[in-house]
C-alpha cells in the first residue's frame, strides 16, 4: 500500500498508512451520531444565552439565531479537531484522530475549523455527499474529498 502524499515525511507514510485506516468510514458515521448528540446540546446552551442577550439588547441578536447550529458545530469541530485531543468527542468514543496528512502532527484551529466548514457544505448538498463517499471508498486511506481539501487523515489511535 503506498501513501499517496510524496511530500509527506517517512514518519507520515509509515505511521498512518495500513491497518490504521482500515474501518475509519464506518466508525466515522458513528463518531458523528455521538457528535450530534454534543452539538445539539451545546447549540441549547449557546441559544438560551443568545435569548438571555436578545432581551437585553432588546432583539439586536435575534438573527444570530439563523447562524446558532451551523456555528456552533464549525466551532465545536475547530476547537476539538484542533486542539490537543485531535478529535471530537464522538471520534475520541470511536477511538479515532485527526492528524495532518502531510506531518502526521496534530491538525490547526484554522484547518479544523475549514474541515468543518468544508464537511457540512458537502453534506448540505447530495451531489457533494455522493462524491465526497464515493472519494472515499475508492481511496486506500479513506480520506474523503474534505479531507483531502484540508490536508487531514483520520486514522484509528
Amino acid at each position: 500500500m503506498q501513501y499517496d502524499a510524496p511530500y509527506a515525511s517517512t514518519y507520515a507514510r509509515s505511521t498512518l498508512i495500513g491497518p490504521r485506516t482500515e474501518g475509519v468510514l464506518g466508525r466515522r458515521v458513528l463518531a458523528y451520531v455521538v457528535d450530534l448528540f454534543v452539538i445539539t446540546l451545546l447549540a441549547a446552551l449557546f441559544g438560551t444565552l443568545l435569548a438571555v442577550a436578545s432581551v437585553v439588547t432588546f432583539g439586536l441578536t435575534l438573527p444570530l439565531f439563523a447562524i446558532l447550529w451551523p456555528a456552533t458545530a464549525i466551532l465545536y469541530s475547530a476547537v476539538s479537531v484542533g486542539g490537543s485531543g485531535t478529535a471530537t468527542f464522538g471520534m475520541r468514543i470511536m477511538g479515532l484522530s485527526a492528524l495532518d496528512a502531510s506531518t502526521g502532527g496534530r491538525v490547526g484551529f484554522l484547518v479544523a475549523g475549514v474541515h468543518a466548514l468544508l464537511f457540512y457544505v458537502g453534506i448540505g448538498t447530495l451531489l457533494l455527499l455522493i462524491l465526497d463517499v464515493v472519494i472515499g471508498f475508492a481511496r486506500s486511506d479513506r480520506r474523503l474529498g474534505h479531507d483531502l481539501l484540508a490536508g487531514i487523515i483520520v486514522v484509528l489511535r
